[in-house]
């Protein structure tokens, strides 16, 4: 029996009490700072150390600290609890908020309806007089005004800030505009915010409103400066800053975005924006074009842009109470959909991917900042996420640059060779080459001094992006060049390479470190190590073995209008902060978001007998259906640094090298295709498939033999039914090859989710490759009792995912799989209760 009052000076052992002096009190607790939880000859040993815990038994020593862990998990479950009382406050106060205005809006639409039957009404009686003066009439209605320039002066300045100031809190928080649920966001504690998008407005509209752990000034200051958090944004320039008589600021900016693929030309802006603080404490930060002005500043167009206008938009961000900060975020825009092929307008008249693009963007940075700030006991790379955020960063802005080839930059085309599929551009730049000039480890110096691009896009049909960038990731030997990947190595320092990460994944010979992972944005920064690319080992400045640094990013099959990514750069041995970055890589962006139906997993063996949905029940019937409408465009952009007087060489190879890429990618698309799936003779409809309902029927009967009980609760005995099941059952289910190797043949959704991979990539993790040390051991230990008996139970421990996240589990199943002649086909895993740690 043991007890401790709240201060920690009482104590009660087998009846006895005993009390702490204060002198001993400050020795425990310095003693529990450095070792909360010695053990026995450590607890004797500080008696002996300190000699003002003589007269303190062992036994009483030990209950105090036992007492000091409680209370301090106590202290810390007590904390925690208060924190995610306040997060729910706050939602709360922004739901009602929302409910509010969501009640304004249903009245200014019933007003509005009763006013338009009116109308019509109206109307019709009005089509009965056939007079030309009623004929005039309504013809006079649809005239638009032409507004007369606007004052640019100071004061006309301040009056079109305090315009752009009503009009932006009018969308934020009233009924200016029309906002319907962003399609695919479900509002909650644990999501990323309300989303909506606008319906039937002027442009593209976006809103978002959430909660984030940073004061208003740091919000303010983090949206501000756009570029470190928008990769389309390329420059902001503020031009001119006048303070305002209420303590605000107006600001005159010009601003570039990138244009996203070679088919488009890229947006400016002519903005005013207006930062100040309201009477109830919030802050604002509003903006807005500036067209049509007189007596003041203006910015003429640039050649190489179209003027795009920004409507009223800007973030209102309120003190929430306790800590951190209620953000309202407006997105409105023109983005002059007419200047762009009419294959790419969805692009620039969807709200959804203005959303994900723009406003959700916003959001998750904060969140990411605030994760950051809070996680301040982290050790190793973990501790520089702002470097690692840098890293990110320029990777995406390297290929931007090279995407878009801007002569401010140095960039100039060449010649095509007869055929126009492939753009080359070369940059000479000083600053382009800056980093690059440095001699190998090895002793040969590095020459180049230019750089060339080789681009190109292309449409793809009935293949959801999110698929196709899986597999371009996970088998880069299906379309890249070994000596190519060599050659671009070459034109860095490449060297032996200490690697920052400490658990390993592999796909397809390559070996992947990962570096950072955002999990609301699915995005990864990652380590590649790819080996023996070298054209022969006597090759001493070819390297056998390199390293590239690879941003991937829109995985998420689910999320509407989310553009995927997969950049890469071979990277300095140093893996310095400043190491020269010549981006390559692919980004293809969905272009009917709206009517996008994805299957997240879809290959052309036994697997491919399952069809998953975004909502994880979709039928093949209905994917086939809609299939057809999922259009995207791939945009490929690969960089070569090189000495001038190759550059003829350099760019045929660079030509042929990324028609090559085109036609791997379009072999690639069609055989992950579901309409070449079924223009296949023989191949029936997925579920439809006997082998895929067979193998779900043995491993249920080998479990039920093994185990003595069902594995599926499921009433129903149809083999496409009990396949179905198997599929959607909650623990992680997979199978392996019984050879010397084992490697994994099937999974289902909880198995494809627990490894982070796809059935397309399943077949290249090995089963020893998801255990640590401990779990292999423990394999091994109970492997033979698995052939003998059929079936072993093992206690929970870490296993890894493909992507080196390690994933506890509850406990773990295996069983060998037999087949109808009862011999062992596979053996099958079950992991329960798994979950990321």
């Amino acid at each position: 029996m043991a007890m401790s009052c709240k201060d920690g000076k009482l104590a009660m052992d087998n009846g006895k009490y005993v009390r702490y002096t204060p002198e001993q009190v400050e020795a425990l607790e310095r003693l529990y700072h450095d070792c909360p939880k010695p053990s026995s000859i450590r607890r004797q040993q500080l008696i002996r150390e300190c000699p003002i815990l003589s007269n303190i038994e062992p036994k009483q020593i030990k209950v105090w600290f036992q007492n000091r862990r409680c209370r301090e998990k106590q202290r810390k479950e007590a904390s925690r609890l208060q924190a995610v009382n306040r997060k729910l406050t706050a939602m709360n106060k922004l739901l009602m908020e929302e409910n509010d205005r969501l009640q304004k809006q249903v009245s200014h639409l019933v007003y509005e309806n009763g006013y338009f039957r009116q109308h019509t009404q109206n109307t019709t009686l009005a089509t009965k007089d056939t007079s030309c003066e009623s004929v005039v009439t309504s013809g006079q209605h649809h005239l638009t005004a032409q507004h007369p320039p606007r004052d640019a002066s100071p004061a006309g300045l301040l009056s079109i800030a305090e315009e752009t100031l009503a009009e932006f809190l009018s969308k934020a928080t009233g009924t200016a505009v029309e906002w319907v649920q962003m399609p695919g966001m479900k509002p909650g504690p644990d999501s990323i915010g309300i989303v909506a998008i606008s319906h039937g407005c002027t442009g593209v509209a976006a809103r978002a409103c959430g909660l984030v752990g940073l004061e208003p000034t740091r919000v303010a200051e983090i949206l501000k400066d756009r570029p470190s958090w928008f990769r389309d944004c390329r420059a902001v320039d503020v031009l001119n800053v006048l303070p305002t008589a209420n303590g605000g600021t107006i600001e005159l900016l010009y601003m570039q975005l990138y244009a996203p693929t070679t088919l488009a030309p890229a947006r400016d802006f002519w903005l005013l924006r207006y930062t100040s603080v309201l009477e109830d404490g919030s802050l604002v930060v509003c903006e807005r074009s500036l067209k049509n002005t007189q007596n003041g500043p203006s910015m003429p167009p640039v050649q190489h842009f179209v003027r795009a206008e920004m409507l009223p938009s800007g973030y209102l961000i309120r003190p929430c109470e306790g800590s951190g900060s209620i953000i309202h975020i407006v997105d409105h825009m023109d983005l002059e959909p007419w200047s762009v092929p009419e294959v790419l307008r969805p692009l620039y008249e969807s709200s959804t991917v203005l959303a994900q693009k723009t406003t959700m963007t916003a959001l998750r940075q904060l969140r990411q900042i605030a994760h950051e700030v809070s996680q301040s006991n982290t050790t190793g790379w973990a501790r520089r996420p702002a470097a690692l955020r840098a890293l990110s960063q320029r990777l995406s802005r390297g290929f931007n640059e090279a995407l878009n080839g801007f002569t401010d930059e140095g960039w100039s085309m060449m010649g095509n060779d007869g055929m126009d599929d492939v753009t080359i551009l070369v940059n000479s730049s000083p600053d382009k080459l800056m980093g690059l000039n440095l001699p190998f480890s090895n002793g040969f110096p590095a020459v180049s001094n230019a750089v060339l691009c080789a681009k190109a896009s292309m449409l793809l049909q009935n293949v959801p992006p999110a698929i196709l960038l899986r597999f371009l990731r996970e088998h880069r030997s299906e379309w890249a060049d070994n000596n190519i990947d060599a050659y671009s190595a070459a034109a860095v320092k490449i060297g032996p390479c200490s690697l920052p990460g400490s658990r390993v994944g592999s796909f397809g010979g390559q070996v992947i470190l990962p570096l950072a992972h955002t999990m609301e944005h699915e995005e990864f920064l990652e380590v590649i190590k790819l080996e023996g690319v070298g054209p022969t080992p006597e090759d001493t400045i070819m390297p056998r073995e390199m390293f590239l640094l690879q941003l991937c990013s829109g995985m998420d099959e689910n999320a509407v209008g989310t553009c995927a990514e997969l950049i890469f750069a071979p990277i300095d041995a140093s893996f310095a902060d400043d190491a020269p970055l010549l981006p390559s890589g692919f980004r293809i962006i969905p272009l009917d978001s709206g009517k996008e139906a994805s299957s997240p997993n879809r290959t052309l063996d036994l697997a491919s007998a399952l069809e998953i949905g975004p909502a994880g029940n979709r039928t093949s019937t209905d994917y086939s259906a809609n299939a057809g409408s999922v259009r995207s465009v791939m945009t490929i952009a690969f960089e070569f640094a090189y000495e001038s007087h190759m550059q003829e060489h350099v760019a045929s190879m660079a030509r042929q090298y990324v028609r090559s890429i085109i036609s791997s990618v379009q072999r690639v698309a069609l055989a992950l295709s579901p309409s070449h799936l079924s223009s296949h003779a023989g191949l029936r409809p997925p579920l439809g498939t006997p082998e895929a309902q067979t193998l779900a029927r043995w491993i249920c009967q080998s479990y039920r033999c093994y185990m003595g009980v069902e594995l599926l609760k499921s009433g129903n005995e149809g083999s496409e039914a009990n396949l179905k099941t198997l599929w959607h059952h909650s623990d992680a289910i997979m199978c392996c090859s019984m050879k010397a190797l084992p490697v994994f043949t099937f999974a289902n959704q909880a198995g494809l989710d627990m490894l982070e991979t796809t059935l397309v990539a399943l077949q290249d993790i090995t089963l020893e490759k998801i255990f640590d040390d401990h779990g292999r051991k423990t394999l091994f230990s109970e492997f033979p009792q698995i052939m003998q008996q059929g079936f072993a139970c093992l206690q929970g421990g870490i296993c890894l995912s493909s992507m080196g996240r390690p994933v506890s589990y509850e406990r773990a199943v295996a069983w060998k799989v037999l087949n109808e002649e009862e011999n062992a086909h596979c053996i099958c895993f079950m992991f329960v209760n798994w979950s990321f740690v």
